[in-house]
């Protein structure tokens, strides 16, 4: 499979919380869990289940990065990351980050880059909607 979503994030489904209209459904990804929310008819479709292999595609145009974790916040995914590469363009800045093993890619105007003082080894959170998350089974 090929997309144009930057992160592929490969986990286990630890958790299924159907609502109504919509399940949120949690990965483990190595120590980190990441949270989706899917509609109900998408669950039964791709028959998510507890233990099975999963994977999370999140574009890196929706990733929020911070220096310092934000205590309060709608996001159900706040992550801390190591950067290990920052490449400015013209307008926006590639931020390249590792979880564990994991690598992460996050795109930032270089103006936010700036003002958040981002370089290579610092340590930010990553943070996106669960509704920005894709899932896919294996």
């Amino acid at each position: 499979m090929i997309t144009s979503a930057r992160n592929t994030l490969y986990g286990t489904v630890d958790s299924v919380i159907t609502g109504a209209v919509n399940s949120e459904v949690v990965l483990s990804v190595g120590t980190e869990k990441i949270v989706a929310t899917l509609t109900n008819e998408s669950v039964k479709h791709l028959d998510i289940a507890i233990g099975s292999s999963a994977y999370a595609l999140i574009k890196s145009s929706s990733i929020i990065l911070a220096k310092i974790k934000p205590l309060r916040i709608s996001a159900r995914n706040v992550i801390k990351a190591s950067v290990t590469d920052v490449v400015a363009g013209a307008v926006n800045s590639e931020i390249k980050m590792v979880i564990g093993n994991t690598e992460l890619t996050a795109i930032i105007t270089n103006e936010s880059c700036e003002e958040l003082m981002i370089k290579k080894d610092d340590e930010v959170y990553a943070i996106f909607k669960a509704s920005s998350v894709i899932v896919g089974m294996l």
